[in-house]
């Protein structure tokens, strides 16, 4: 062979074994409620620069349908926005999707009545702290995929 056909077939290997774009991958889909028009893009912002796709909702009504329509690895909801149960709304509805996507409330601000929503299932985060926010996002999305493989486990009778 000569030198020009070894390199040229040397390149058509390389080519074959790329790693694919990020264009190709499958982002973990995250749907980003709050009624805050500047805090809704900022979050989505900085989620998206975190390698997540995002879907953003400006109300409780708005959340419920994209959330009818297309399945998330995490709901993240305001507390108050167009009432001020409205974010809890918001997470009872994704709770009852067959999807079961992991769920938090975000806020930017600290309330007195916050303690309440501290269940076993609700995590308060606060994005002031973006590297924070980026970890509590991952570690949410991670524990509802372990979940969701130790469930599809114990149906298949493994565990």
């Amino acid at each position: 062979m000569k030198p020009a056909a070894v390199e040229e077939k040397s390149k058509k290997s390389a080519k074959r074994y790329r790693m694919p774009r990020v264009s190709q991958l499958t982002l973990a889909r995250v749907l980003l409620v709050d009624d805050d028009p500047t805090a809704r893009l900022t979050l989505q912002t900085v989620l998206e620069a975190g390698g997540y796709h995002v879907d953003a909702a400006a109300s409780a009504a708005e959340a419920v349908g994209k959330m009818d329509r297309r399945s998330y690895e995490l709901v993240l909801s305001d507390l108050q926005m167009e009432s001020p149960e409205a974010g809890l709304q918001v997470l009872a509805h994704a709770r009852m999707m067959e999807y079961q996507p992991a769920t938090a409330i975000i806020t930017s601000y600290h309330q007195g009545n916050l303690k309440p929503v501290r269940r076993d299932r609700d995590l308060l985060i606060e994005p002031q702290d973006v590297p924070d926010l980026l970890t509590k996002v991952a570690d949410l999305i991670s524990g509802r995929a372990t979940r969701r493989v130790e469930r599809e486990l114990k149906l298949a009778g493994v565990s």
